[in-house]
């Protein structure tokens, strides 16, 4: 039995369908999960219905939630996925982010160690706490700055890199202080199935198919390494199996992309597969709109630790998983409708409604 915390968000989710692929059924999971806005259980309903995985509602933070869990479970890894995660909404309300990402993280290691500290050697020596963390702890590059590598200095821009970076500390000193068996992943950015709407390449899919402006910051240059989520999940997997306790692991796509590239990508793959009645080409739809406050220029992920000592590469080139993500989005509108709530579509026009 393993524990998956935020396994009914974005890739947390898409790790439960990966792993019980994979390990086709042999190893359940117990999903922990507070089901906040971006939290949704029709994501891995597979699954629960299966009996494959377990859902626990409730967060991170609640100690005693998670002291029961552990002791009801005795899950043999923990998978820490559940964070606040979306950087504009960080900017209009840190608080949730500081709650959730720091003292949700706090909570959680400090449960997970008493958890580990009873157990017998043998099974302490096989645990693991496996923390899913993000480049953006590592500030900004410029175009000629050499890519994010593990030993990068910390130098996270906003109230959601910060806060995950605080996260990434606690996991580092409770490996170092208490011996507690750890790994750290950080990855470039995820697309693929069951992402949230409000994220890039989810949004400009939807606008696009709606004929509504697709709402491109700044002047669109910004770079950013995608990673397609499934890839993301396999190298969480040989990171479980493979890696050394106490080690930090960089998740790379390498695919370096500027935001406006992958909006075009998206709206040629819909002219070809859904072209829009009135004939026009959905690139008409790009609406250049003010940049948010620090936006990180150029975010790129060295993966040659992960690809060196564990043997993971992506199987995915940008080309073959944007155009998965945007079939599967054609595909899959009941799961759509499911989380465009009226509190998706608030936010949506308090975020963009104000910007020229």
């Amino acid at each position: 039995m393993i524990l998956i915390t935020g396994g009914a968000g974005f890739i947390g989710g898409n790790f439960v369908h990966h792993w019980c692929e994979r390990q086709a059924g042999a190893e359940p999971v117990v999903v922990f999960d507070k089901l906040t806005y971006a939290g949704n259980p029709h994501t891995i309903a597979p699954q629960l219905k299966s009996g494959q995985a377990t859902l626990i509602q409730a967060d991170i933070a609640d100690r005693e939630a998670v002291r029961q869990a552990l002791a009801q479970y005795q899950p043999r890894a923990i998978l820490h996925f559940a964070a606040e995660s979306h950087v504009d909404r960080s900017i209009h309300g840190p608080g949730e982010f500081i709650h959730t990402n720091m003292v949700g993280t706090f909570s959680l290691l400090e449960e997970t160690r008493a958890y580990w500290s009873a157990m017998s050697e043998a099974d302490k020596a096989a645990f693991r706490f496996l923390h899913v963390s993000t480049d953006e702890v590592y500030g900004s590059l410029s175009d000629t700055d050499p890519a994010f590598s593990e030993t990068t200095a910390y130098a996270p821009n906003s109230p959601y890199s910060a806060s995950k970076a605080g996260s990434d500390h606690l996991v580092r000193a409770y490996h170092h202080t208490y011996g507690l068996p750890t790994l750290t992943t950080n990855c470039s950015n995820n697309y693929g199935p069951y992402h949230f709407p409000e994220k890039l390449i989810p949004l400009m899919i939807l606008n696009a198919l709606e004929g509504k402006p697709l709402p491109v910051y700044g002047d669109g240059l910004n770079i950013r390494d995608w990673l397609f989520v499934r890839d993301h999940c396999e190298a969480i997997c040989q990171v479980l199996e493979k890696g050394r306790s106490g080690e930090v692991y960089n998740v790379g796509g390498i695919n370096e992309i500027k935001n406006i590239d992958v909006v075009n990508t998206i709206c040629a793959i819909l002219d070809e597969l859904r072209p829009r009645a009135d004939g026009k080409p959905y690139a008409s739809l790009i609406t250049y709109v003010t940049d948010r406050p620090g936006h990180d220029r150029r975010y790129a992920i060295d993966p040659r630790k992960i690809q060196s000592e564990i043997g993971w590469t992506p199987a995915e080139t940008f080309a073959s998983g944007i155009r998965k993500t945007v079939q599967w989005f054609l595909d899959n509108t009941e799961w759509i409708d499911t989380v465009r709530s009226g509190g998706y579509r608030d936010w949506i026009a308090q975020n963009y409604g104000g910007r020229a």
